[in-house]
């Protein structure tokens, strides 16, 4: 039977896998080169090194998780581990914004850039 004392390490494994996951995505090589780009911007580029700090930052808060109470340098571990996520999430602002704030499908503006309507008719 799990103790509720259990549930803070689990969740500090948890997070640690996903901070390995971001960290190894920092460090990884891109994926297949893309042969016609479909975006009307060009992507926002990534920062490794600051991808690697947001990996670092939640592998010492799940440190912190992990050591729970008793262990003498939580604390520490989550100040570094809040001051590692904050200097990362300022290194991939201009990634982390296209990532959280993108609307999707562009919202077009000008009527010359609208796409010409199907004469097409469907039947339902």
């Amino acid at each position: 039977m799990m103790r509720l004392e259990h549930l803070p390490i689990i969740l500090g494994m948890l997070v640690l896998l996903a901070a390995a996951a971001i960290i190894y995505d920092a460090f990884a090589p891109d994926g297949l080169p893309r042969f016609s780009e479909r975006r009307r911007r060009a992507r926002a580029p990534r920062s490794p090194f600051g991808q690697a700090l947001i990996g670092a930052g939640m592998a010492a808060l799940a440190a912190a998780l992990i050591g729970r109470d008793t262990w003498k340098f939580g604390t520490v571990a989550v100040l570094l581990g809040s001051v590692l996520l904050i200097v990362g999430g300022i290194m991939s602002r201009a990634y982390l914004k296209e990532a959280l704030f993108n609307r999707g499908v562009s919202r077009r503006r000008d009527p010359e850039d609208q796409p010409p309507e199907s004469k097409t008719y469907r039947i339902r």
